[in-house]
């Protein structure tokens, strides 16, 4: 029997590796395309894209399992934080000088995009595909109906 926790698990891994392989297929058209640094740039905004999505998934279901009440809540306040990590880091990679120079800000800001748009959709398409019971019920005993 397969659990909730095993199967969010998997929802958030198959959404991990569909955005990791839509990064590599970007550097590699970047690479062709544009040269080194729109490869690496790709790269960068790749990772940035699976780091953050996949920390925020995995902490969010964590809160879900372990004070359910509050997941909508921590949903919330992980999204609003995503965002603005990855505005931190975009802007931390500006003052630092690699956009332009190492990296092309371009294919990091096309390689986050893609990767956000991947990974939304397939956890969207596994999310509600997945037989995941919104609710558990309680064994019944034989007190409560049946032949008495």
């Amino acid at each position: 029997m397969m659990t909730t926790d095993s199967r969010t698990h998997r929802v958030v891994a198959r959404a991990a590796l569909a955005a990791t392989a839509s990064a590599v297929v970007l550097v590699g058209v970047a690479a062709l395309v544009s040269g080194g640094p729109a490869a690496a740039g790709a790269a960068v905004g790749g990772l940035i894209a699976v780091g953050v999505f996949a920390f925020g998934s995995f902490a969010v279901e964590a809160v879900a399992r372990l004070l359910p009440s509050a997941s909508l809540l921590f949903a919330m306040v992980t999204y609003t934080f995503q965002v603005a990590l990855m505005a931190l880091v975009f802007v931390a990679l500006n003052t630092s000088g690699l956009l332009d120079d190492e990296l092309d800000r371009n294919w990091v800001g096309g390689a986050i995009i893609l990767g956000a748009f991947v990974w939304m959709g397939v956890q969207i398409v596994l999310a509600t595909t997945a037989r995941i019971p919104a609710f558990e019920t309680r064994p019944s005993t034989p007190s409560e109906g049946g032949a008495r």
